[in-house]
C-alpha cells in the first residue's frame, strides 16, 4: 500500500470515529509547500455538514483523534479547515521500505482489458518520421497499463488494403527491377508506387481499378503478390520494432474486416442510425450527438459502394468489443485525426456499443527535425531507421569521448541504448498534445531533462553498490538529514504520480518524476557520503541509494528505454 493510501486509511478511520455516520472521504493529496506537511485532507469541508459545525472545528476534532499516531509527527490546522498531515521520519523510511517491497512500486493492481491501437504504418512504404510518436507514446501506454494490472491488447493497425494496391500491382507489372526487389524489396516497391503517382496515364489508372477490384474478389495472382508486399514489409517493420523492443499482440490490418463491412452497413441502416445521402451511406449527427462533430456527417460508404475508413474503424470496434470485451480502448494517431475519431466515436456510441469514455483519441501533436539536422537519402521524408542510426551515432561520439576505458562491444551496446533512449525520451518528455521539435545536443546532453542524465543517474547507483558489495536490500529507516529526507519523500510520490499520468495518458508527467527523482539523488550524493557512513545511517542511506535505482529503473522500463549498469 502506498503512504498515501495508509494516510488515507488513517483518516477515515478518524472520521469514522468521529460518530458523524458512514462517510467516504476522498484520498489525501500531497502539498505543495514542503513547510505544509507532506499530504494535506480537505475532508473536513464535506464532513461540516454532517458533522452541523464548521468545518475548522471539525478538522480540529479529527486532528486531536489522530495526533497521536505514530506515523504522523503532528497534525495542523490550515486555513478555513484544511488537515495538513507532517509525516514522522520514520514512518517515511518505513513507508519507502514498504512501497520497494512490492513489485509494482506501490501501483495499485486493476482489472480489465484495454485495447491500444498505435503505430500502424501503410504496407509497401518505409516507417519515417511520422510514425515515431504513435510509436513511442503507444508503447509508453501499453507497458504503463499492463503495469498498472490491465490485461493488455497491442492492436498495429496496419493499411493494408484499397486501391493503392492495384495501382501497385500496374506498377510492379510495367516497371519492377527484381535484382532491385532483391537487394531492398520496400525501396523497390515505394519507387515503383512513387512512379505510378509521377507517369501514370488514364489508361494505367483505369487498369488500377480493374487490379483492385480483382484483388479485392479474390483473384489467385493478386492475392499473391498482395501477401508478397505484405510479407517484405512486416519483416521491415518488425526489424525496427525489435530494436526499439515493441511487442505487438495482433496485427490486425484493414483487410481484416473487409468481409464485415457490408454486413456493417446494412445493419446501421436496419437500426436507423445511417441513412442515405446522394447515393451514399452516412450516419449523420445532431447538437445532442455531442460538441465538435462539425457539420459533415460520417461517409460509410460512398455512391460507389467503395468503404471508407469510418467503416473499417466502425467495424473494429465492433470486433474488438466481441472478441476482447474491453474496458477501454485507446487510438494513439495525431492531431489531424480529431474530428474522424469524434464522429466515429459517437456513431459508435448511437449503436448503443460503447458509453462514454470507453473509446479514447490519444492525440499528438506533429513532430519536426531542425533545418539541417540530417537529411534523407532522396530528398523526400526521413526515414525512421536513419533517424534512429543518427541518433545512435552522435551517442557513440559521446560514449567514445567519456567512457573510452570500456571494451568497444560494451560501448556500441551503450551507444545503442543511449542513442535510441534520448529519441524516445525527447518525444515523452514532451507534452503529448504539443508540438515536438528534435534538438540533437540537447536530447543527448549529460544533464538536464534528458535520457541519458536519468541512465547516467541510475548507473551512478549501480557504480555506488558495486564498489560497496551492497546487497541491494531497502530496509526501513529513518531520514535525519534534510536532503536524506527529501529524496525520501520524492521516491513516495512514485504511485501517486503514476497514477495520475495513466490516468491522463501522458507518460511526460513520469518523465517530469523521474527528472526530479535524479537530481534529488545528486543533491544527496554530492553532500553526504554513502559508503563511509555508519550504523543506522548507512542503513538509510544505502537504502535509499537502492530505492532510487529501483524507481528510475522502473520508470525508464515503462517509457520503453534500456537500463545501464554503467556508462
Amino acid at each position: 500500500m502506498a503512504l498515501s493510501d495508509t494516510l488515507t486509511a488513517l483518516v477515515q478511520e478518524a472520521v469514522d470515529a468521529a460518530g458523524w455516520g458512514e462517510v467516504r472521504i476522498d484520498p489525501v493529496q500531497p502539498t505543495r509547500n514542503p513547510e505544509h506537511g507532506e499530504y494535506q485532507s480537505n475532508c473536513a469541508f464535506r464532513l461540516s455538514k454532517v458533522a452541523r459545525m464548521k468545518p475548522r472545528d471539525a478538522a480540529q476534532k479529527l486532528a486531536e483523534s489522530m495526533s497521536e499516531h505514530p506515523a504522523l509527527e503532528r497534525v495542523e490546522i490550515a486555513g478555513p479547515g484544511f488537515l495538513n498531515l507532517h509525516v514522522a521520519a520514520s514512518a517515511l523510511g518505513a513507508g519507502l521500505a514498504e512501497q520497494c517491497a512490492d513489485e509494482h512500486l506501490g501501483v495499485g493492481q486493476r482489472e480489465g482489458c484495454v485495447v491500444i491501437d498505435y503505430s500502424s504504418p501503410n504496407v509497401a512504404k518505409r516507417m519515417h518520421v511520422g510514425h515515431l510518436r504513435s510509436t513511442v507514446i503507444g508503447a509508453a501506454l501499453d507497458r504503463m497499463h499492463r503495469f498498472a494490472g490491465f490485461e493488455v491488447v497491442a492492436d498495429n493497425h496496419i493499411g493494408d488494403w484499397g486501391t493503392q494496391f492495384g495501382k501497385l500491382i500496374v506498377a510492379w507489372d510495367a516497371w519492377l527491377d527484381e535484382a532491385g526487389f532483391e537487394a531492398d524489396p520496400i525501396g523497390e516497391l515505394e519507387r515503383i508506387y512513387v512512379k505510378f503517382a509521377q507517369d501514370a496515364d488514364d489508361a494505367m489508372n483505369a487498369q488500377a481499378r480493374v487490379e483492385t477490384a480483382r484483388l479485392q474478389a479474390g483473384d489467385e495472382r493478386n492475392l499473391g503478390l498482395w501477401k508478397r508486399f505484405i510479407d517484405v514489409s512486416m519483416k521491415e517493420f518488425e526489424g525496427l520494432y525489435d530494436r526499439m523492443d515493441i511487442r505487438f499482440d495482433v496485427t490486425y490490418g484493414e483487410s481484416h474486416y473487409n468481409d464485415a463491412l457490408q454486413p456493417l452497413v446494412d445493419d446501421i441502416l436496419a437500426k436507423g442510425v445511417a441513412e442515405e445521402s446522394k447515393g451514399a451511406i452516412v450516419v449523420p449527427f445532431t447538437k445532442k450527438d455531442g460538441k465538435g462533430l462539425g457539420d459533415t456527417p460520417l461517409l460509410i460508404r460512398k455512391a460507389d459502394g467503395a468503404a471508407l475508413y469510418g467503416t473499417t474503424d466502425l467495424a473494429t470496434v465492433r470486433f474488438r468489443l466481441d472478441e476482447w470485451a474491453p474496458v477501454k480502448m485507446l487510438y494513439v494517431t495525431d492531431t489531424r485525426q480529431q474530428l474522424h475519431f469524434r464522429q466515429f466515436f459517437a456513431a459508435s456510441k448511437k449503436l448503443g456499443w460503447v458509453s462514454d469514455g470507453m473509446l479514447e483519441h490519444v492525440w499528438f501533436g506533429l513532430l519536426s527535425l531542425p533545418e539541417g539536422a540530417m537529411s534523407s537519402r532522396k530528398g523526400n521524408v526521413i526515414r525512421l531507421k536513419d533517424l534512429l542510426d543518427e541518433a545512435v551515432s552522435r551517442a557513440r561520439a559521446v560514449v567514445d569521448h567519456s567512457s573510452s576505458h570500456l571494451p568497444e562491444e560494451e560501448r556500441a551496446a551503450i551507444a545503442e541504448a543511449v542513442g535510441i533512449g534520448a529519441v524516445r525520451y525527447a518525444d515523452l518528455s514532451q507534452n503529448p498534445q504539443s508540438n515536438v521539435t528534435f534538438e540533437w545536443d540537447r536530447m543527448l546532453a549529460m544533464d538536464g531533462n534528458t535520457a541519458p542524465f536519468l541512465m547516467y543517474s541510475l548507473a551512478r547507483c549501480r557504480s555506488i553498490q558495486r564498489k560497496g558489495e551492497l546487497s541491494g536490500e531497502v530496509a526501513a529507516f529513518t531520514p535525519v538529514e534534510p536532503l536524506e529526507r527529501e529524496l525520501t519523500k520524492m521516491l513516495l510520490k512514485f504511485p501517486e504520480v503514476f497514477d495520475t499520468a495513466l490516468s491522463s495518458y501522458r507518460p511526460n508527467m513520469l518523465c517530469d518524476y523521474l527528472f526530479q527523482v535524479a537530481k534529488a539523488l545528486n543533491r544527496f550524493y554530492a553532500e553526504h557520503r554513502v559508503l563511509d557512513a555508519e550504523g543506522d545511517t548507512r542503513v538509510c542511506r544505502t537504502s535509499l541509494v537502492e530505492a532510487t535505482a529501483r524507481t528510475l529503473e522502473q520508470g525508464l522500463g515503462l517509457l520503453g528505454i534500456r537500463a545501464l549498469e554503467r556508462m
